[in-house]
């Protein structure tokens, strides 16, 4: 049997979720390029965990797995996006200012990781990095979202695991 390259990306997913026993979503860009829609979840078996349906959509500029798909993109796309969309707060801690948002972008692009804490969401922080096909094209962010109380401690670790499993899927898609 061939394997598709969802089944490479949903074993990769399976793996990150089983290390970090947290949930590990699957975010692509929308057409217009001004949100993310969660295509792939696999949840935590924690009692309390984040949760999304799929086909759920968020703004890219308030979540990780948006900043991550940011980050891909030149800066006059990044500003062209900023001043289209005009960033409202999801949360007393979401960034909104132009400024601040091209400064965390950058950040995603020059780590290879975007990290959100209670940005989209009230207690939750988001760690996503993307996942690349065999011709470099961006097929999506592996993003994992937990609540913000079990995360805040070990932000550098679930970064670390979030970017070596995106690259390892980014491999097993013949990503060099």
């Amino acid at each position: 049997r061939r394997l598709q390259s969802s089944d490479l990306i949903r074993d990769g997913m399976r793996r990150l979720s089983h290390r970090l026993d947290e949930t590990v979503l699957l975010a692509v860009g929308d057409v217009e390029g001004d949100q993310l829609t969660y295509v792939d979840i696999i949840e935590s078996r924690h009692a309390v965990r984040y949760a999304v349906a799929p086909g759920d959509r968020r703004p890219l500029y308030a979540t990780a797995g948006g900043r991550a798909l940011l980050a891909t993109c030149s800066p006059e796309a990044v500003k062209a996006y900023l001043k289209r969309v005009r960033p409202q707060a999801w949360t007393s801690h979401t960034t909104t200012t132009t400024k601040e948002l091209l400064a965390a972008i950058d950040a995603a692009r020059e780590t290879g990781f975007a990290q959100t804490v209670d940005q989209a969401a009230e207690g939750v922080t988001g760690t996503a990095a993307v996942i690349r096909d065999a011709a470099g094209s961006v097929m999506g962010a592996l993003v994992v979202a937990a609540p913000t109380a079990r995360t805040s401690e070990r932000l550098p670790e679930v970064a670390q695991m979030v970017q070596a499993e995106a690259a390892a899927i980014s491999r097993s898609l013949g990503f060099r």
